[in-house]
């Protein structure tokens, strides 16, 4: 896959679909690596006109990392935010959108339609949020506006994520096990991924990249950036959110609020959906996500 060299780091990326197609900037949540955009969702949005561009974030997949950097300490960081403090962090969510406004340059992409997942929707709000006129619309699919006021994520989906998971190469078996059982614990209860799926593909993440620090880093870029209500309510892009009603880790409420933040935003919310794209709903959230860019032009 190619790379590209912007804002200090390398991004491995990929682009798929008609070379005349919209482009559509996918960036996805917390330690997901560009493989975590299936095909055959790929394959969906190509049918619906759009040019997809994939990548890793920093810190995880192929895309630079930052092993080098202390590991954060997560809890001092929501702390130090409660007191209006700014909190010491490997780097930021700002950071992280001008990694994607970069790739976009380096792609020599003016403007692109953006749609974020989780972490994802947060670097896209950022993006749009510095350069509004770069992102022809934005897509924010189980994400938040960073208003910690929020009610908080399920209990045993938040120990699911801060449980480590066993190192690969050390115990492959244990390792595929904690994936495929973190999956299930976040997954939508109305539209289950089978359980073979999921242990082959986090097989593939393994083979891949395996970064429990990235994962901790990227985190502490979402959990250390400021509160950008204020800000979303002065924009002004086309955007579609999208979350699920039974989301453990981002509970529906912050969607909701997005929507209620955003000037003229279109909010599908999902009942029997949790913290996961199935594909059971492709044909449900592709066209929705399409007639939201229709609206840029």
């Amino acid at each position: 896959m190619p790379q590209a060299r912007t804002n200090g780091i390398v991004i491995e990326y990929e682009i798929a679909g008609p070379e005349d197609g919209a482009p559509l900037l996918l960036i996805h949540g917390v330690g997901a690596q560009l493989i975590r955009w299936p095909d055959a969702l790929l394959d969906r949005f190509a049918e619906a006109g759009f040019r997809t561009i994939r990548f890793d974030n920093r810190d995880s997949g192929l895309s630079t990392h930052f092993g080098t950097s202390p590991s954060p300490d997560i809890a001092a960081i929501i702390a130090a935010r409660a007191r209006g403090e700014e909190p010491e962090l490997p780097y930021t969510l700002a950071d992280m959108a001008a990694d994607s406004l970069g790739l976009l340059d380096v792609l020599g992409i003016e403007q692109a339609h953006v749609l974020g997942m989780s972490l994802g929707g947060m670097i896209a709000q950022a993006m749009a949020l510095a350069q509004p006129a770069r992102v022809l619309s934005l897509a924010l699919v189980m994400t938040n506006s960073g208003n910690p006021g929020l009610p908080p994520s399920d209990a045993e989906a938040l120990r699911a994520l801060a449980v480590a998971p066993p190192d690969p190469v050390a115990d492959r078996e244990a390792h595929l096990a904690h994936m495929t059982r973190r999956s299930q614990i976040l997954g939508s209860p109305s539209y289950p991924t089978p359980e073979s799926a999921l242990r082959r593909f986090a097989a593939l993440a393994a083979d891949r990249c395996f970064d429990p620090g990235g994962v901790t880093r990227q985190t502490a870029a979402s959990r250390g950036a400021p509160d950008r209500r204020e800000a979303l309510r002065a924009l002004s892009v086309p955007t579609l959110v999208v979350h699920g009603a039974d989301d453990r880790l981002i509970p529906a409420e912050a969607g909701d609020e997005l929507a209620a933040l955003i000037a003229d935003t279109w909010l599908l919310r999902i009942r029997g959906m949790g913290h996961d794209l199935p594909a059971q709903l492709f044909d449900l959230i592709v066209p929705a996500v399409k007639a939201n860019a229709d609206r840029a032009a």
